[in-house]
């Protein structure tokens, strides 16, 4: 299917193409490009043309450049414009506007991009539905993820992110949601702001590019509620709140984590509900109560909705639980993974070590008669001045109590590691490798064990090696 023609393109951005190409979809990476897309030469880490000659060998219909790149023919396909960022934002505002799509649009400190795939799975089952396939939130994220939007979509999801003031506003405006979700305000990007009402305003300013009529769906537990609330109701949206207070539109009443699942009973309005998500832990579980309202809000069939969101799985890095298989003869020696290594927060990190306090171990399996809670975490960043306090304070967290060992990965987390009692204390080491190299004396059968970092500490590193342990297993079937 076309998704940009070259004429289209040309209108969109202002730009002047060099031959006519017809393009059906999107890159910015020559990695994950296929054959049919245009490539659009961004200057992010690395300067896109440079990549362009690669992009055009591979398949590329066309390439978005302000320049004929070195090495590429002047009439090769490309379509050159004064600014890529900016043709590249054009390009989504344009998608935006051909489509008819409901959109919804999704922030928050924790939980926007599991929130953003419970939503994919729940409108997927009810039209086409189109969402980013990684965490594109950022400003060149959201037009990526606008400009790669089929004109036949029936419903968008657009996660987006900040790490500053001023950003969540213009990428709202360029969405044009018809709801807007906050899932929660925390203490995430603190170095950028002076405390959390700054962060709650920032994160309220989302609803600045609500279509008219739209919706306000926000969190309802919160201290900077208020501000949320008050941010949506002078922006004319129609504000419905969730969480577990009384107070809230949509209400979690009765919540029971389990070792596979989490099942909810609670109230949308005036109507009682029961669902469940397949994967143990509170926060996924409230963020649920987001998309019933979500789905409220659109109008769509409650019963499927509830029936499709027990089947949404978290991805990789986001809490995805796995089997590891230690030996390949005795199918009982296994531990149990839980890969939550792309993200952290002091909100999040609670939320992963509640989720660890509840699985259930094995005992009696390996050489050490009882199974146990194990975390691996690494440093949390931008938290600003109070970043060694914050860390610290994990140890008084009161599911640590349910938790056996601790391994600290970081210059930050040697302030957790110091304030854990030491029958908790594990190893402390400075980076990634270094915690890596010990793992196999670490872990045995019948444990469970929690990986958790923000995504610059490298516990990617950490999770694959305690996959190579593996003699054979799989993901669990939840």
């Amino acid at each position: 299917m076309t998704l940009w023609t070259s004429a289209e393109a040309s209108a969109a951005t202002g730009g002047r193409a060099t031959c006519d190409w017809d393009a059906s979809g999107v890159s910015i990476d020559t990695r994950s490009l296929r054959r049919g897309d245009l490539f659009v030469a961004l200057k992010v880490a690395r300067d896109g043309h440079d990549f362009v000659a690669r992009a055009l060998d591979a398949g590329a219909a066309a390439a978005l450049v302000d320049h004929v790149p070195d090495g590429v023919h002047p009439d090769a396909p490309l379509l050159i414009v004064p600014d890529v960022q900016k043709a590249l934002e054009a390009l989504g505002v344009a998608a935006r506007a051909r489509s008819r799509a409901r959109v919804v649009a999704v922030t928050g400190s924790v939980g926007k991009t599991s929130t953003k795939e419970m939503l994919r799975q729940v409108l997927g089952g009810q039209g086409v539905t189109h969402a980013a396939e990684a965490s594109y939130n950022n400003h060149w994220g959201v037009p990526l993820t606008l400009a790669r939007m089929p004109p036949d979509t029936d419903f968008a999801v657009i996660e987006i992110g900040m790490n500053h003031a001023g950003e969540i506003a213009p990428l709202s405006r360029m969405a044009r949601p018809h709801v807007a979700v906050v899932t929660i305000v925390a203490a995430a990007h603190l170095a950028a702001f002076e405390n959390l009402a700054g962060i709650a305003r920032e994160k309220a300013s989302i609803v600045a590019g609500l279509e008219p009529g739209g919706v306000a769906v926000l969190n309802g537990d919160l201290d900077t509620s208020d501000i949320l609330t008050d941010t949506a109701r002078r922006a004319g949206a129609k504000v419905v709140t969730f969480g577990e207070r009384t107070a809230c539109h949509h209400r979690v009443i009765d919540l029971r984590i389990g070792d596979r699942t989490t099942v909810v009973q609670g109230r949308a309005w005036r109507t009682p509900v029961l669902y469940k998500v397949s994967v143990p832990g509170r926060h996924f579980a409230v963020n649920a109560m987001a998309v019933v309202a979500v789905a409220g809000a659109l109008g769509l069939d409650r019963a499927l909705a509830l029936a499709d969101l027990g089947r949404w799985m978290p991805g990789a890095g986001r809490g995805l639980r796995e089997v590891i298989a230690l030996d390949a003869v005795d199918t009982h020696m296994t531990f149990e993974l839980i890969d939550d290594a792309y993200n952290a927060n002091p909100a999040s990190m609670a939320a992963a070590l509640e989720v660890l306090s509840a699985a259930e171990v094995q005992h009696d399996l390996g050489r050490v008669s009882n199974g146990r809670r194990i975390a691996y975490l690494g440093d949390m960043k931008e938290l600003g001045a109070s970043e060694g306090d914050l860390h610290a304070a994990l140890a008084g967290q009161p599911t640590m109590a349910d938790i056996d060992v601790v391994h600290c990965v970081g210059p930050l987390m040697k302030h957790l590691h110091e304030a854990l009692p030491a029958e908790k204390r594990g190893r402390w080491t400075s980076d990634s490798a270094g915690m890596a190299e010990g793992l196999r004396h670490d872990l045995d059968a019948g444990d469970v064990v929690l990986v958790k970092a923000s995504l610059s500490m490298g516990l990617g590193r950490v999770v694959d090696a305690i996959r190579k342990m593996r003699q054979g297993a799989g993901h669990i079937d939840a």
